[in-house]
């Protein structure tokens, strides 16, 4: 089977409704699989666009590492809205292809794989940046909020204005605990900084993260905090415009654009995605489990800094990685301040 089409994320989209679910066909690896045994088969859904530069991507690029790395054939759907009764249908998609795996990526797919899994019992489910588990399910956790602290003492240090913001679209588990760690970052750092913080309602809506972060700019914050998918454009765009810095999330775009992006909080969460398919392969699956890979591992999780970081300011974010990584620190998983509104 020829694969070259699947060396840039897919174009394909897939409407909300029931009758425009379908499912790629299995993908086989260039790589070669144990003669005696055939390559395990896995099935994966992304609730949102898998070429968003963000989130989906970075779990469909761990899908793909798993095709070309393990020998495993794939097949997945993606564009689904994050609707419960939407991702429940096209998990059962998936799980009636009978794969060894499915691979629900995002924390929004909770309810709906926990639903599905027991339906299926012979096939295995796994939730990335998930909080659930059963007898055939289990959740692969890259704690995005110990990045996203480190974003928020890099935004208290940096900023001028003495505001800063953050930018998410939908309230999912991972989101919120990020906001929150975020927001504990900025707080422990300087009290005194005033945080202006957003959930849209929609990761994907560039008009949309354009107008908040317009907003957000215009009452004083010079540094943004965006945990968006291919909604981050739009704050890019407001940044550039008025000088203001960003700090990214999930993947590297201080490598992007240095100019607008101060800092990245990095989480790789395809590494989900692909040990929950090598645990399998090896035959070491934590079904009834919760796994979580943090900043003990800097190929998952760290704080990319731009040049213009100063070396006092990198100093102490080092720092605090280590207090974290060490327990000196612990994770807040909850915010009480005040919401910014989004703007009609």
């Amino acid at each position: 089977m020829n694969n070259n089409h699947l060396s840039d994320p897919t174009r394909r989209r897939f409407a909300s409704g029931l009758a425009a679910l379908s499912v790629a066909p299995f993908l086989a690896s260039c790589s070669t699989a144990t003669p005696s045994a055939r390559p395990l088969r896995v099935g994966a859904l992304f609730a949102g666009q898998v070429d968003d530069r963000g989130f989906m991507e970075a779990g469909w690029r761990g899908l793909e590492r798993a095709r070309t790395e393990l020998g495993v054939t794939t097949t997945y759907i993606d564009g689904i809205q994050p609707r419960k009764e939407l991702l429940a249908a096209a998990l059962v998609k998936l799980a009636e292809a009978a794969p060894d795996l499915v691979v629900a990526h995002g924390g929004q797919n909770n309810e709906a794989c926990v639903e599905v899994a027991t339906r299926f019992p012979s096939v295995r489910f796994v939730v990335t940046q998930g909080a659930v588990t059963s007898a055939n399910m289990a959740s692969y956790d890259v704690l995005q909020e110990e990045s996203a602290y480190l974003g928020g003492v890099l935004a208290a240090l940096t900023t001028r204005t003495g505001v800063v913001g953050h930018m998410s679209g939908i309230r999912v588990r991972p989101g919120l605990k990020g906001r929150a760690a975020y927001a504990a970052g900025v707080r422990d750092t300087n009290p005194n900084v005033k945080l202006l913080t957003n959930f849209s309602g929609n990761q994907d809506d560039n008009a949309l993260s354009r107008r908040i972060a317009s907003a957000q700019i215009a009452n004083g914050a010079d540094v943004i905090f965006t945990m968006l998918n291919a909604g981050r454009n739009g704050v890019t765009e407001a940044c550039r415009e008025k000088g203001t810095r960003q700090i990214g999330n999930v993947v590297d775009w201080v490598q992007t654009d240095s100019r607008v992006f101060v800092g990245s909080a990095i989480a790789d969460v395809g590494i989900g995605v692909f040990e929950a398919v090598r645990d399998l392969r090896q035959q070491s699956f934590p079904a009834g489990a919760i796994r979580k890979v943090g900043l003990a591992n800097p190929q998952a999780v760290r704080l990319s800094l731009a040049a213009d970081v100063s070396a006092e300011v990198r100093s102490r974010i080092a720092r605090v990685s280590a207090d974290i990584s060490s327990g000196l620190i612990k994770m807040t998983e909850t915010y009480e301040g005040p919401e910014f509104t989004t703007p009609a």
